[in-house]
């Protein structure tokens, strides 16, 4: 593949086309400073995927992926940020992916991984429809066997120490409800589900916007009813974040 890599920060626009070039996958690395640059060059030069940090002056990474999203054969789009409050954003201009900063090479691989295949058999152009269901399969286990969930049945996920237990509502998707404990920590799943709108609302929850029934104001406190009528309380730091994000999905 041929990428373009966008970043204000030359650190860190080093490091990521530093790590890329080393990949076998990604056959050349170009780089751009600045979102505006960054167009120009995508309108003089076919790339398979652009990895864009979000906050930039002038046009920002998320105002770059809307403009290349009207591309008769938009790139493939790689978010790059230390900002994880823009991951439903990310989603909803069909990001491959949303990677955290600092950058590790094996969760940089991971999104090259998913390039490759949203992109298997060249780029294309994109539909005008929704999305594509989110057909992500989890491996649990419970009891010495194991089941596969639909990622879009799991309504919240709660921290247990190093594992992270994930909590699927009834009847969603067709699935029955229940709680499979799995050996990844919340940080890691808050970062590779951030795409998939699995946004954080206490140091040990994530929940899944598409699950949110209610919010709720009480007090001046906050909390999310989810689907199947479980209550979340979310933390005061992560309330407005949450707030915005739901009103933005909703068009409100």
């Amino acid at each position: 593949m041929r990428a373009l890599v966008v970043d204000d920060e030359r650190p860190a626009l080093d490091e990521l086309s530093w790590l890329l070039a080393r990949d076998d996958r990604v056959r050349e690395v170009l780089t751009s400073d600045s979102a505006t640059e960054g167009l120009r060059m995508l309108q003089e030069v076919d790339v398979d995927v652009v990895f864009l940090d979000v906050q930039m002056p002038g046009l920002t990474g998320l105002e770059l992926a809307q403009v290349l999203s009207r591309f008769r054969t938009p790139p493939a789009i790689v978010f790059v940020t230390a900002h994880e409050e823009h991951a439903v954003e990310a989603f909803d201009v069909r990001a491959v992916d949303y990677v955290l900063k600092p950058v590790r090479a094996d969760r940089l691989a991971e999104a090259v991984r998913r390039v490759v295949e949203a992109t298997a058999g060249g780029r294309q152009a994109v539909p005008e429809q929704a999305p594509a269901r989110d057909d992500v399969q989890v491996a649990v286990e419970r009891g010495g066997v194991t089941r596969f969930v639909d990622r879009v049945a799991i309504s919240h996920v709660e921290a247990q120490g190093d594992y992270a237990r994930l909590h699927v509502a009834d009847g969603a998707e067709g699935a029955s409800g229940g709680s499979y404990l799995v050996r990844t920590p919340l940080s890691q799943l808050e970062e590779e589900w951030a795409a998939a709108g699995f946004v954080r609302i206490h140091r040990s929850l994530l929940v899944s916007l598409a699950h949110v029934a209610e919010l709720r104001m009480e007090a001046g406190r906050c909390s999310v009813v989810v689907t199947g009528g479980t209550e979340l309380g979310v933390s005061r730091r992560h309330t407005r974040q949450l707030r915005d994000l739901l009103l933005r999905r909703s068009g409100a």
